[in-house]
């Protein structure tokens, strides 16, 4: 079985994002990027396929700018067998995505796609649900436990309240969330032999894919600067605060 593990190039999860002084988005001038943290989990579940003897290949997709390469390293050097690099510097919407990520599963025939429930810089939580019914498979989303039984995969799904258990029919799409796994350390030895896996580079326009936005960011501001609390001596001094202040 092929694996396909769609990674994204997003801003570090512990470094907090600057807006720009004009307002027309987020610096990423001198910021630290990282691969984005349910790809991480997404990579780590198909090693852990792959070791278990139910994939043989497992194969790196990356969206984004040259600078991706880096994400795409990181991925080979967790154990992916290669990646392929689709490049461009429009900032790629997830319709977009989702039909560059088809077009390549078309032409690499996996049997699963694995990808992040969603990417922490823009929180969309599409791609995996729009690839899915641009391909016509069936989908497990926010995955807890992924078990590859033959043609069939059962996901056990994070929902609200509890969890929904779902099987479904090879190929399939399923999207990690947080607590799938926890994703490993690359070594340094698979660092360097990372360098030498083949790592292919194409363009939207090799699948015939538009990445123009559709979409226009008018202004991006801080969010309002959280007050401070106050204290009170008594309930009935609470309840008198909370009435003044329309709460109750």
């Amino acid at each position: 079985m092929k694996i396909l593990v769609p990674v994204k190039r997003v801003i570090d999860y512990n470094v907090k994002p600057r807006v720009k002084s004009d307002g027309s988005g987020v610096d990423l001038a001198n910021v630290k990027m990282s691969m984005n943290p349910f790809d991480e989990i997404a990579v780590e579940e198909a090693i852990r396929l792959k070791e278990a003897g139910k994939a043989e290949e497992i194969v790196a997709v990356s969206v984004g700018p040259a600078k991706a390469q880096e994400t795409l390293r990181t991925a080979l050097a967790m154990g992916a067998d290669r990646a392929i690099l689709v490049q461009t510097d429009d900032e790629v919407e997830p319709l977009a995505v989702a039909k560059i990520l088809a077009k390549i599963a078309e032409e690499e025939a996996p049997k699963l796609i694995i990808t992040g429930k969603q990417a922490i810089d823009d929180d969309s939580n599409q791609t995996g649900q729009m690839t899915a019914a641009l391909l016509g498979w069936g989908q497990g989303t926010f995955a807890n436990t992924v078990d590859v039984d033959g043609d069939a995969i059962e996901v056990k799904r994070e929902i609200d309240g509890g969890l929904q258990t779902v099987k479904l029919s090879l190929p399939a799409v399923v999207t990690t969330d947080l607590r799938l796994n926890e994703p490993r350390y690359a070594s340094l030895p698979n660092i360097m032999k990372a360098k030498k896996k083949p790592l292919d580079e194409k363009t939207p326009a090799d699948y015939g894919v538009d990445t123009a936005p559709r979409l226009t960011t008018t202004n991006v501001s801080e969010p309002p600067v959280r007050q401070a609390g106050e204290k009170v001596e008594d309930v009935d001094a609470l309840v008198a605060k909370l009435k003044a202040a329309g709460a109750i």
